[in-house]
């Protein structure tokens, strides 16, 4: 798998995904895999990366008000005039054989006086699967998947997840929420039956909502069905969905949208078409909003195809139409980042008026683009900074902040050997709009792998661990063991990224680990092999992995305010990751990732590169080797940077040949989260920024420039 990152640092974030144990991975170049509660679970599933940046996905139901509605199974006491609403969208799973095999629909309406919704499904499936035995789980049978977001805000609030079979109840955690309002998820606020007749199942519920329902508002709701078969594989499910996408409880706004109508209240249709003012743009946004123009409660968002073309209906009234997002990927289905755009948001909307039982044409709803930042200077400001530039940098972090949708930035500035200038930007949490401070804490993704190797290379001076000694011989690996060639793997190999194994072995089709070529022939970036690394080190040492990195690299470098792996400090400072502008879950590693789980600070990882540029905690020679260059990384086809430029891997360390003399760091992405940290040795300057951000590698691009570099040329691909 070819990797490709931009301008000056397209090297440094190496990792397209370096969670292995959290919630929404966001992959720049790839289709996306969830690997937690795509649809509550942790089994890893696939999906479009268009879900990532979509607050409702598209689909639109109407609810009236119903009475005497008794939960028990039976639905004749429902009304037979409510609209079918079909769960046949197709996220992930094998794939359906006929209507036979799996077919839905549901009826939704609400009581005004009793605060709820109620809500039938009824599935037709001619193998309807239970599962009775201990091991019963949300996918070993046939299941319902109800979520529900009721107060459907458009900064993006959390989502109740009520998984229900025969004999399996669930849902979601809280605890790991983006939204702080949500406690919990309690079978109290619900109640669920479900009676099969023939080959007929239906479930039937009703939701106890808060003092927020009142009629006219939008709220979010979506179903997902597991479909398993009796002649299915053990592991083979389909998976069946109201709207589009997957992800539904692990991000905001995943969602369909139900609108509470007013009695025998109409719908007109409205058709209509976005335009860009600048013609180079040719594709569109897949999504635009339409909120109601006297009532902020009600906003839904409707689909835009490729030719730019939507149709809704919707309640009658007056509408403002706007963009659903301020970021556009021209290239969507690639998350490339350089053709990330801003869309003028202010000035790009329309009204129209919708009148009951008519097609009325809208406004073309012309969509402008906001220039992208030009404020790099010929020559970067760090070379003559003083206090005076503080405001500089000030205004340069805001202004990217601002274009780019980074809600938090923690940044802090070296020059001499010491930090000149550390500040915090933003929110951690662009819901609930907590402030970013010293003690917040990011994730630092792949800028784990030098602090691992760090810790390594000690124990390599005291001859506990041979670099060059195959690793099968401390610890077999069990489940490549079938490819002898493993056997040549050592802890070289894996700090320079020669091990052959893929990044993460969930990229590969089938989810199991392999060796891509003869181990030290080659280079490929790898995650699977510091974990390998991690599993050795452990077991040669006798000794927990955070008890090795506190005794190796915390303490002597003095990073004290750094964590690999829960714990109750971190959960309260930690910042929430973010997908363009909106909060993600935050769930914290339980067990520590040496490929990606450190979390931590701009301030105190300034005492990592600083340590190394002043070659503290190590021997000299063992510095040189750490600091030779151990592998040549290909350039990228895609690499718009002069010949000077040229990328290689020490012992986990990465390092440039630059215009400016050579430099070393290391950078990081796990999809909400970006950050880099780079010194540049001769110079004896340098900077680590950390962002809650999928955008924020844009900031550290250009950082690179605005402080080091000044202005470069870059070649036209």
């Amino acid at each position: 798998m070819g990797l490709h990152f931009n301008s000056l640092t397209r090297l440094f974030n190496h990792q397209l995904n370096e969670h292995t144990n959290i919630p929404i991975f966001f992959t720049v170049l790839i289709t996306l895999l969830f690997t937690n509660v795509i649809f509550g679970s942790s089994t890893p599933t696939n999906t479009s990366s268009k879900d990532l940046v979509t607050i409702s996905n598209g689909a639109i139901a109407y609810a009236y008000p119903i009475s005497n509605i008794k939960i028990d199974g039976d639905i004749s006491d429902w009304p037979t005039d409510l609209e079918r609403y079909p769960i046949n969208k197709f996220p992930y799973g094998g794939d359906l054989k006929n209507k036979n095999d799996f077919d839905a629909y549901f009826n939704v309406g609400y009581n005004i006086s009793e605060k709820a919704l109620y809500v039938i499904v009824v599935v037709t499936d001619e193998s309807h699967v239970v599962d009775t035995s201990d091991e019963s789980d949300w996918n070993t049978q046939d299941s319902f998947n109800f979520y529900i977001d009721e107060q459907h805000s458009p900064n993006g609030s959390g989502v109740d997840l009520y998984q229900f079979s025969e004999h399996y109840k669930d849902t979601n955690d809280q605890s790991v929420s983006w939204d702080p309002s949500k406690k919990e998820t309690s079978w109290d606020n619900i109640e669920i039956i479900s009676k099969r007749k023939s080959t007929t199942t239906i479930y039937e519920c009703k939701v106890k909502l808060s003092n927020t329902i009142k009629v006219g508002k939008s709220i979010g709701i979506d179903h997902v069905f597991i479909d398993k078969d009796a002649d299915d594989d053990k592991n083979s499910n389909s998976f069946i969905a109201w709207g589009n996408g997957g992800g539904k409880s692990s991000a905001p706004g995943r969602l369909g949208d139900v609108i509470l109508m007013k009695e025998k209240e109409k719908t007109g249709t409205i058709q209509g078409k976005i335009a860009w003012k600048d013609a180079k743009l040719k594709k569109y946004p897949n999504q635009i909003r339409f909120t109601a123009k006297n009532n902020s409660d009600l906003w839904v968002q409707t689909a835009v195809d490729s030719m730019g073309n939507y149709t809704l209906d919707i309640p009658t009234g007056e509408y403002i139409i706007s963009p659903a997002k301020k970021l556009f990927y021209s290239d969507e289905s690639q998350f490339r980042d350089e053709k990330l755009v801003r869309i003028n948001t202010q000035n790009d909307n329309s009204n129209v008026t919708v009148i009951a039982n008519k097609t009325i044409d809208a406004p073309v709803l012309q969509l402008s683009v906001v220039p992208n930042p030009n404020i790099i200077p010929g020559k970067g400001i760090l070379h003559d900074f003083d206090t005076n530039k503080t405001v500089m940098v000030d205004k340069f972090i805001n202004t990217y902040q601002e274009h780019y949708q980074i809600p938090g930035v923690s940044l802090a500035l070296i020059k001499d050997g010491k930090v000149v200038y550390h500040k915090t930007y933003g929110v951690k949490n662009t819901l609930t709009k907590e402030k970013v401070d010293d003690k917040t804490l990011f994730e630092a993704a792949s800028i784990t792998k030098p602090v691992f190797g760090f810790a390594v290379m000690r124990l390599v001076e005291r001859g506990i661990i041979n670099l060059d000694k195959p690793l099968y011989e401390y610890l077999p690996f069990e489940d490549i063991a079938h490819d002898d060639r493993y056997k040549l793997i050592t802890a070289r190999h894996v700090m320079c990224h020669k091990t052959g194994f893929p990044n993460w072995a969930w990229m590969n089709e089938d989810g199991k680990i392999d060796i891509k070529f003869t181990p030290g022939t080659k280079y490929q970036y790898s995650g699977e092999g510091f974990e390998y690394l991690k599993r050795v080190v452990v077991h040669i040492t006798g000794k927990d992995i955070n008890t090795i990195l506190k005794e190796e690299v915390l303490t002597p470098l003095g990073l004290e305010n750094t964590y690999f792996s829960k714990n109750d400090y971190l959960a309260k400072v930690v910042s929430n990751g973010h997908f363009d502008n909106l909060p993600s879950q935050t769930t914290l590693p339980s067990n520590p990732g040496m490929a990606w789980s450190m979390h931590t600070e701009a301030k105190t990882f300034t005492n990592f590169l600083l340590g190394l540029s002043d070659k503290k905690g190590l021997k000299a020679e063992t510095y040189q080797e750490m600091f030779k260059v151990q592998t040549e990384i290909p350039k990228d086809e895609k690499d718009t940077r002069s010949k000077e430029w040229q990328d290689y891997f020490g012992l986990s360390i990465h390092m440039q040949k630059t215009p400016f003399g050579p430099s070393f760091g290391h950078g990081g992405n796990n999809g909400d989260f970006r950050c880099l940290a780079v010194m540049y040795q001769d110079l004896d300057m340098g900077f680590v920024v950390f962002t809650n951000s999928n955008t924020g590698e844009i900031l550290h691009d250009d950082l690179v420039e605005y402080l080091i570099t000044g202005k470069q040329q870059k070649k036209k691909l």
